[in-house]
């Protein structure tokens, strides 16, 4: 039985911090110039008005640049910085070769939560939009962002201005813990003595180890200061109030998904996608933002996609309900995985709801094989984890018109989980002479024959 817990009370943000109004404020001031690209690109490059981009994956293309650049009184370099901002923000959606503005650009002026959202969007995907230094090795770049969260914590704990060198100290100890923390320690018997023990972990490459950090915390304070989070000078650190109700927030959602019946903040996506299949949908959403609030977007991008991967049908939808709360930072890592058969049509729904289009209408973009796919897989989830009612409801929901015609695409599609879908439906619906045919179907997949 489900025990309602207490509804919590609505914290309030610390003392000093700006009305919500003002804080919206300050965030149309830091995005100003992206917006007015925004409402450039959304009357220059309307469909049929002239194109974005050159290579179809939202690189605004030589020409454009020195077209909005000549009406706007920018340099081409400009545009492209505020066009990249906007998209980071969500001011501008990007499909095909064509531009359109996002939501939150239409209710700029009346909607302090829609242009709060889009500066948070922008101040999650910092490292984006203000790239490393060229020749900085990889894998130290990945742990100064894992570490960040960290250090904004502590500057937001302060309350004023830290200095530098300290934040460079608990980054050093911060990526530290983070290395150890890697490091696996083999559970079950051990070895008879004299026999060579494995490594408790890879060493890391001395490329990596050797990296001096105070360049790394120099650009990421940089780049996050280039957000508008905070500022920097005479050797110390400080957020803005933009900055520091921002990161106050994201502890909040982090403290709400420790007090929640799901509370898997520190779980894998995977896990965390488990433990949010039980609950209501603002519930899910609510653990989703918290679990992401903890990590690096571009991470947790990963680890959402790879939970995707696996055979569970319901961890895949659930991941891509998890990347719509992203939003446009997670846009490039689901266009990549575009060519694989088993995300294809949840990238293609995902794409066409982030570019505007209607939830209830998104399934249009998908081909009628894809469709097919996708309501195997569907079945799939709803036979692993549901109950057979909602199994002979799902079958309404097939885009063919007949049972005889859903079960020869269903049979043509080539679903891994054709059979055992197949035969879940047989058994839980209700009419003998369907679930025959049913069964049949199933016979025939199984035994490859027609």
């Amino acid at each position: 039985m489900n025990q309602r817990r207490p509804r919590r009370a609505a914290p309030r943000p610390p003392e000093g911090t700006p009305a919500r109004s003002e804080l919206a404020r300050m965030a149309r001031s830091v995005l100003a110039d992206a917006a007015r690209v925004a409402r450039w690109a959304d009357t220059a490059l309307g469909p049929g008005r002239g194109s974005a981009t050159a290579d179809g994956k939202a690189t605004l293309s030589d020409a454009t640049a020195d077209q909005a650049a000549g009406e706007l009184g920018l340099t081409a370099v400009e545009v492209r910085n505020d066009w990249d901002t906007a998209r980071l923000a969500g001011l501008i959606e990007v499909h095909g070769d064509s531009a359109r503005p996002g939501w939150r650009l239409r209710a700029w002026n009346r909607d302090d939560s829609a242009v709060l959202r889009g500066w948070v969007a922008l101040f999650d995907a910092w490292s984006l939009a203000h790239p490393e230094p060229a020749g900085q090795e990889p894998a130290a770049v990945a742990e100064v962002i894992s570490a960040m969260p960290q250090v904004l914590s502590f500057l937001q704990l302060s309350a004023g201005p830290v200095p530098v060198a300290q934040l460079l100290d608990l980054l050093e100890q911060r990526v530290t813990e983070l290395r150890t923390e890697r490091c696996e320690v083999p559970y079950g018997p051990r070895l008879e003595s004299g026999t060579p023990q494995p490594p408790l972990a890879a060493p890391l490459p001395d490329a990596v180890s050797d990296t001096p950090l105070a360049p790394l915390l120099d650009w990421a304070l940089h780049a996050i200061a280039s957000v508008g989070a905070l500022t920097c000078g005479d050797g110390h650190a400080t957020l803005t109030p933009l900055g520091s109700w921002a990161v106050w927030v994201k502890l909040e959602q982090i403290c709400v998904a420790a007090q929640s019946p799901a509370g898997n903040i520190e779980q894998s996506a995977e896990d965390m996608l488990r433990g949010c299949a039980q609950l209501r949908p603002n519930a899910a959403r609510a653990e989703y933002r918290a679990w992401l609030a903890a990590r690096p977007v571009g991470s947790a991008v990963a680890e959402l996609l790879g939970g995707a991967r696996g055979e569970d049908a319901l961890l895949r939808g659930l991941a891509f309900d998890a990347l719509r709360v992203v939003g446009a930072p997670a846009e490039p890592d689901v266009r990549a995985v575009l060519d694989e058969p088993t995300l294809r049509p949840y990238a293609l729904l995902w794409l066409a709801e982030h570019d505007g289009a209607d939830p209830e209408d998104a399934h249009e973009v998908l081909t009628r094989q894809e469709a097919t796919w996708l309501w195997v897989d569907t079945a799939a989830a709803v036979a692993d984890h549901g109950e057979a009612p909602l199994l002979v409801r799902h079958l309404e929901s097939a885009v063919q018109p007949t049972v005889p015609a859903l079960l020869d695409e269903v049979r043509a599609v080539g679903h891994p989980r054709t059979v055992q879908v197949l035969v879940a439906l047989a058994a839980a619906h209700p009419d003998p002479a369907l679930a025959k045919a049913v069964r049949r179907a199933a016979f025939q997949v199984h035994t490859g024959g027609s």
